[in-house]
């Protein structure tokens, strides 16, 4: 089977989960900067997720560069992650809605560990289907990047309990590392 469908209705459903957060914005009452100052907390969260979500987007988007053909292992792998991907909106606004409490920041952060997860899984279904000697297994290998950020994830969850912005701050690492697309499947692509 084809990756087409499946890249383009990732696509789809990443622009609706962006357009989505971009909707919970709230049009400040007053018609000077002042007026901004009470959203600057929304807007940074909304910040944090819009880049966590164009990460994921970028990183699928390098990723099915090298992908030859999908199974429906694969299909349902890659709806799991946009599962996640789709609770983003959620989590951020009720992380923003709640200054920054301990359970949305928690579940923000489960939420960002469940999507690192469900991006895992996605590429061990690949090399299912392409091989384990496949140039595309050898490509993904091993990610030190995802081992750091899944026990940044499980540490910033944790801190919630004790101080909640100190795990924002670590998700806002985290999103820092990320920002640099995965250049594996580039150079596989070469």
């Amino acid at each position: 089977m084809g990756k087409g469908r499946v890249e383009a209705f990732s696509d789809g459903v990443i622009a609706i989960i962006i357009t989505i957060m971009v909707l919970e914005l709230k049009v400040p009452h007053g018609g000077g900067l002042q007026a901004l100052l009470p959203l600057i907390p929304t807007l940074l969260s909304y910040l944090l997720s819009f880049v966590n979500v164009g990460i994921y987007w970028n990183n699928h988007h390098h990723m099915f560069q090298a992908v030859k053909h999908v199974r429906g292992g694969v299909l349902w792998a890659n709806l799991h992650l946009l599962f996640w991907l789709s609770l983003m909106p959620f989590a951020t606004g009720w992380m923003d809605e709640n200054d920054f409490a301990m359970t949305p920041v928690m579940v923000y952060g489960f939420i960002l560990l469940m999507c690192g997860f469900a991006y895992y899984i996605l590429g061990r279904m690949l090399i299912r289907v392409h091989g384990a000697d496949s140039d595309f297994a050898h490509t993904l290998g091993s990610d030190r990047k995802a081992t750091f950020s899944v026990c940044f994830y499980v540490l910033a969850i944790l801190l919630a309990g004790i101080n909640p912005y100190i795990s924002v701050g670590i998700y806002v690492i985290v999103t820092g590392i990320w920002l640099v697309p995965d250049r594996r499947f580039e150079r596989m692509m070469k």
